[in-house]
């Protein structure tokens, strides 16, 4: 199951988050090759930020996978998921930083 955590310093409130929620977990369902039921997507807003010695619109995104992440699979993430925060919240792709953690089922999961 993919996990895509956002966190920027733009204020959410009143901002229709549903479109990011739905475009976000299009593309980490499409670009990963992964059903989109098993995309999580997490989206936390006024997180202090500061990137380039100032505090304009900007954000840090992890994403975690087991499996189906390659080179040009993370250049694919960091390209989609920047266009989206670029349209939807007015940051600039240039102010925006992806995390990628590729990992596996059996080393991560603990028996009930």
């Amino acid at each position: 199951m993919p996990c895509l955590y956002i966190s920027t310093n733009v204020n959410l409130d009143g901002v229709d988050k549903d479109p990011i929620f739905s475009e976000a977990t299009k593309a980490v369902a499409s670009i990963i090759g992964r059903p989109e039921h098993l995309v999580m997507v997490i989206l936390k807003g006024k997180v202090a930020i500061s990137f380039n010695g100032n505090k304009e619109p900007a954000a840090y995104a992890e994403i975690v996978s087991m499996g189906g992440i390659t080179k040009q699979v993370k250049r694919n993430l960091i390209a989609t998921l920047g266009r989206i925060l670029e349209a939807k919240l007015s940051i600039p792709r240039a102010r925006f930083f992806l995390k990628v953690y590729d990992t596996t089922a059996a080393g991560n999961c603990s028996k009930l």
